[in-house]
């Protein structure tokens, strides 16, 4: 009888438990906005050097591409998505970085792993930059999947933000206008 309480009771748990995270990741909205100058930033790539997005200004559109964890299947799907559509992104002469959480090794043997050309930055340091892009989810220390498109002149041009943003088809397409110069 006292193991089946226990049971009970462990199952009551484990399901409110459940209950709990899924009421407390739903996810924020990101705080910018199209046409917001993109917050500048130098974070750590897995390329072994720092990524500072001005120094793309005048240069080229960026994509990046925010997401929660590395090793986790949406997120595997997400950089491969973005890996198989590489051709199209270079095409536009577009710069791609995936940014997470995770610490440069982990983001080295994920890029590994998945055989990803472009770079993956870390905001493990200090999450500075999820916070500035109004997509850290603050209790779980991880970004909310969002994708950012920026031009040339630094703003944002296209955001998708949740389990849309797993496709990269949508910041593929808005690459493709910035090239064509189709707004």
């Amino acid at each position: 009888m006292i193991r089946l309480l226990s049971i009970a009771l462990l199952g009551t748990l484990l399901g409110a438990s459940l209950f709990a995270q899924q009421n407390a990741v739903t996810p924020p909205h990101t705080n910018l906005k199209v046409g917001d100058v993109a917050p500048d930033f130098t974070l750590p790539a897995t390329t072994g050097d720092k990524v500072t997005l001005s120094s793309f200004r005048g240069k080229a559109p960026v994509v990046l591409a925010f997401f929660p964890a590395a090793f986790t299947g949406g997120c595997t799907k997400e950089m491969l998505g973005y890996q198989a559509s590489l051709s199209k992104f270079e095409g536009a002469s577009t710069k791609i970085f995936g940014i997470s959480g995770d610490n440069t090794p982990s983001q080295k043997e994920f890029a590994k792993q998945l055989n990803v050309a472009f770079p993956i930055l870390s905001d493990f340091a200090s999450r500075k930059v999820m916070a500035d892009y109004g997509v850290l989810l603050p209790n779980l220390g991880m970004a909310n999947r969002t994708t950012f498109v920026i031009d040339k002149d630094g703003r944002i041009v296209h955001i998708e933000e949740g389990s849309g943003a797993i496709d990269p088809s949508g910041a593929e397409m808005a690459c493709s206008k910035l090239a064509h110069n189709t707004k």
